[in-house]
């Protein structure tokens, strides 16, 4: 989850948080275990969003947020240009979002911003995904010394995400459903797979994804120039509107 720290007023705004998400959502979808075909009896419903804040807003001294939870329980939502800024950087969070298999609402400029999703993408996926598993891997490796196993739900979704990064740098395209991975992941899950099974796993995955990246068919840099258009024309849009 993002981690961004914003000060503002929030008694200022005439737009109250849930009013950015109910009445200003672009694109809405469900995420997590769900849309990754892992979901199990009791899990959750991860709901994600990215919200248009008006333009009307940005000519004040407090500015609207860059991100917001709720109304709903687990759900997180995006203003428009944070989300924009962070998928052209590669975040895998931010890229899977807009790569949905279930997707609860979009409007006309959530269309345009859908039509755009290979635009974010390029070969900065392999470090972006790497370095996250890296991180999460290591936390995974403390997890071990210090309680004697890892957290095998965090195992499982590390192998989800190498597995995604391989499969994108080698067809150029995001595919998050598991498929026919869902059985041994969720054996990972179950703490059914020895560490050091799950530890080479992790290996050949990343090797693989490492062989695939130097002749990936993904461009070399997102096009930061159709996403800058995209963004001036419905931040104009809506400036027009009020």
């Amino acid at each position: 989850m993002p981690a961004d720290d914003l000060v503002r007023d929030r008694a200022s705004s005439p737009f109250p948080p849930g009013d950015l998400v109910r009445d200003h959502t672009i694109y809405a979808c469900v995420m997590g275990s769900r849309a990754f075909g892992l979901a199990t009896e009791g899990s959750d419903t991860d709901r994600r969003g990215v919200f248009l804040a008006p333009t009307a807003l940005y000519w004040r001294f407090e500015k609207p947020p860059t991100h917001l939870d709720g109304p709903a329980d687990e759900q997180f939502s995006w203003e428009l240009e944070r989300f924009c800024a962070l998928a052209l950087r590669a975040n895998p969070n931010i890229l899977e979002c807009l790569h949905s298999p279930h997707v609860e609402h979009v409007t006309e400029s959530g269309r345009e911003l859908l039509a755009l999703r290979e635009a974010f993408l390029s070969r900065r996926v392999h470090e972006t995904f790497t370095g996250y598993a890296l991180g999460q891997r290591k936390k995974l490796e403390a997890d071990l010394r210090v309680h004697g196993a890892p957290r095998w739900k965090h195992a499982m979704h590390l192998l989800r995400l190498l597995m995604s990064c391989r499969d994108l740098l080698r067809t150029g395209r995001l595919t998050i459903d598991v498929g026919d991975q869902r059985d041994p992941l969720l054996a990972v899950k179950r703490g059914e797979v020895p560490w050091p099974e799950v530890e080479a796993w992790m290996d050949r995955l990343a090797a693989e994804a490492r062989v695939a990246a130097p002749d990936s068919p993904l461009p070399a840099e997102p096009d930061r120039e159709r996403i800058t258009d995209f963004l001036f024309r419905v931040r104009r849009a809506s400036a027009l509107a009020a």
